[in-house]
């Protein structure tokens, strides 16, 4: 009988496993390099013959046996089922779904997943690789030869996979691709669940159905839950630089316990992590992903990161993830060329190359492409139970010229410069996650003018639940790095941003790209002396808090820190020995516990009806002052922009019975001068009726009056 073993790199299962040869079912093994190769039949062990030279073996097997009635022993010492004698794992209607770009459980199906495959435990493998001539299996128990595991190809779908019994959760492994030019190509798995520490590359087989979560109540919460009228205040957060411990990171159990409960203390909401999907560059800061479905190996397993997440829950903090869809990097053994050709990036790099960031842009044409990313999405939302995505760049991926010169892209089919698809991939993207996973927030990093960000998809926007409010950030540190001399003539940048913040749903930020690359952190922005730099930085965080929008701060500006963020070093914890900032720690506690109390603070963030103007006029002192409203109270807000005292300053506002003041920055305790109001004057005019109060005018200071 001849052997054709020509279907070993295409299809492997045609030659191997359980067949009919010319004297009944016999049994064919490959082993490469092999002298001798044994089975189990029931309760014996035989040896296979060698029919040819290069690894091919058989054995008979009587005809009312089954491939469930052997099993092979591996050169590993390893005895289980033979991997060549099962059904695909990755059937025709995972194939149609994938192919469409609709396979919403795709996070499953692909990678390598442990389950249970026609009654026997093991390891389903599937890789995306259309344009191979031939994938191979690497791992611990093959001792990464790829001659000992090809995969069969499915097809038209591209999809590779092989099911392996007898393997489960720890088994490293890669795969080994041969380009339809014949080169060898070794890559990591695009779906993998896990990876090695870096600088090792190899995937891991991990199970994250194994957790037990405890956070039924958080989660059955979550889907009924309005953040768009409920308080929102994030601490955004570097899981490499918070804390480290002897100068090594902290793992997801230990910043668990630490960040939930210094969290609570200090009154937010949510942290939001930047990207901890696994990548090879700390100095990224995770923004160069290699693992889309993986927590980065740094801080421990899968299982490590899910018990961060249920602990958050169970204390009550939500949890976002930075996630970086609009490029990947270009390292051999990631996305880039994976099967040789241009797979998941663009083949012409007028559309395939991120100047900004020397990486790869994804097709998000291209269904397979959006699938996977979808995937993702999805996996972290549902499988990770993460509460939103914080989606980066969002402005490179709506504009094909985003950082590139005139002759540099190419434009959409209408001669335009939006990224047609880059759009549909978003529109998509939402809609699919708000159905899925209702109450999970989608907020856009987004930077231009792009109209309808939080627009419902089905009124023509793209379906986000919040925007980065990038022009109300910008205009205040500008505003905020002048002298107060001059920041008379500089009024329009506290005034600009109402004309427009109700226009999307807006989180203002003072986030980690203010503090780095030069800028500065935000107390050395402040100018004047130290006195005035931790005042400025006092009102500066009381500004934010009682603007309308969420909110969001990067760690360590809440202890004033000197330096910028250095994703090497920790925050510098040890300043708050000092009074001075120990000091503003305690008034951003103030401040935060001040805004989850206070509803007219969150309740109509969407809603011009929550914010009114009392005077945006006061040019010369540089003061404004507004009302914060809800249904149940009414609160007045004061900032004053420069260093001046003034202990008789009238704000008109009629109709006021009584006004108490519950926060002012320049208390003595946050390090202030202590020019606070116990008492609040009421001016009425001659026929009995208040039209006015009279306040001192603290220095550099933020004050909050509840009305009455």
């Amino acid at each position: 009988m001849m052997y054709c073993l020509h279907e070993l790199t295409y299809n492997p299962h045609l030659l191997l496993g359980l067949h009919e040869g010319e004297e009944g079912q016999e049994i064919r093994l490959w082993r490469p390099g092999a002298a001798h190769v044994y089975l189990k039949i029931g309760d014996t062990v035989k040896q296979a013959e060698q029919i040819h030279p290069a690894g091919l073996f058989r054995c008979p097997l009587p005809s009312h046996l089954s491939f469930l009635d052997y099993r092979v022993y591996h050169h590993s010492g390893l005895l289980a089922a033979d991997p060549y004698a099962f059904w695909p794992t990755f059937g025709e209607v995972d194939q149609y779904l994938f192919a469409k770009g609709v396979h919403y459980a795709i996070s499953q199906k692909m990678g390598a997943r442990v389950c249970e495959h026609q009654g026997v435990y093991g390891v389903k493998f599937a890789v995306w690789a259309p344009e191979a001539q031939a994938v191979a299996l690497l791992a611990d128990f093959n001792y990464w030869d790829e001659r000992y595991n090809p995969m069969r190809s499915l097809g038209e779908s591209g999809v590779w996979e092989l099911f392996v019994p007898g393997i489960g959760t720890g088994e490293k492994y890669k795969f080994a691709i041969t380009t339809k030019r014949g080169d060898k190509l070794i890559k990591s798995d695009p779906f993998a669940y896990a990876f090695e520490k870096r600088p090792s590359t190899a995937s891991i087989v991990a199970n994250i159905s194994e957790f037990a979560w405890g956070d039924a109540d958080w989660m059955q919460k979550r889907v009924s839950k309005n953040w768009l009228s409920s308080p929102m205040n994030i601490y955004e957060v570097h899981t490499g630089s918070w804390k480290k411990r002897h100068g090594e990171f902290l793992s997801y159990r230990e910043l668990a316990h630490e960040l939930a409960a210094y969290c609570q203390k200090m009154g937010y909401t949510h942290v939001e992590l930047l990207p901890i999907q696994e990548h090879p560059l700390d100095e990224s800061w995770g923004y160069q992903v290699s693992g889309f479905y993986a927590p980065t190996s740094r801080h421990g397993f899968p299982e490590d990161f899910q018990y961060f997440v249920n602990l958050m829950h169970q204390r009550g903090i939500g949890v976002i993830l930075d996630w970086v869809p609009g490029h990947f990097p270009s390292d051999g053994f990631g996305l880039a060329r994976f099967d040789g050709s241009a797979l998941y990036e663009h083949a012409d790099i007028r559309q395939g190359w991120h100047p900004h960031w020397n990486t790869l842009i994804f097709n998000f044409g291209r269904h397979e492409v959006s699938n996977f990313l979808l995937g993702s999405a999805l996996h972290w939302i549902l499988d990770m139970h993460v509460d939103g995505l914080r989606v980066d760049a969002v402005a490179s991926m709506l504009y094909l010229d985003y950082g590139r010169e005139e002759g540099d892209w190419i434009p959409n089919q209408y001669g335009g410069k939006e990224n047609l698809e880059a759009i549909e991939f978003l529109k998509h993207l939402n809609v699919v996650v708000h159905e899925k996973a209702p109450g999970a927030l989608m907020i856009a990093e987004e930077s231009t003018a792009f109209a309808g960000i939080t627009k419902p998809v089905w009124e023509d926007g793209l379906g986000f639940d919040f925007k980065w409010n990038m022009g109300w950030m910008n205009d205040t540190l500008r505003y905020f790095s002048k002298d107060p001399l001059f920041r008379s003539h500089h009024h329009q940048d506290l005034t600009f941003g109402l004309l427009y913040c109700f226009a999307e749903k807006f989180l203002s930020v003072l986030s980690h790209d203010e503090v780095v690359h030069g800028k500065k952190s935000l107390l050395a922005k402040m100018p004047g002396d130290v006195w005035q730099q931790f005042a400025n930085l006092r009102l500066l965080f009381g500004y934010l808090l009682c603007q309308p929008g969420k909110k969001l701060l990067f760690m360590g500006g809440e202890i004033g820190q000197w330096n910028e963020w250095d994703c090497k070093r920790e925050v510098e914890w040890e300043l708050l020995r000092y009074p001075i900032h120990s000091g503003l720690h305690r008034a951003v506690l103030s401040l935060n516990h001040l805004y989850l109390h206070h509803p007219a603070l969150w309740e109509r963030d969407g809603d011009p009806s929550g914010f009114q103007w009392v005077d945006f006029s006061d040019t010369k002192n540089s003061v404004i002052s507004y009302l914060r409203h809800s249904s149940a109270e009414v609160l007045l807000v004061v900032h004053h922009f420069t260093p001046g005292y003034y202990p008789h300053y009238r704000i008109c506002l009629s109709g006021i019975r009584e006004a108490k003041e519950i926060f002012n920055s320049d208390s003595a305790a946050y390090g202030g001068s202590g020019k606070i109001n116990p008492e609040v004057l009421i001016l009425k005019n001659e026929e009995g009726f208040p039209y006015a109060l009279e306040i001192a005018l603290a220095p550099l200071s933020t004050m909050i009056f509840q009305l009455l």
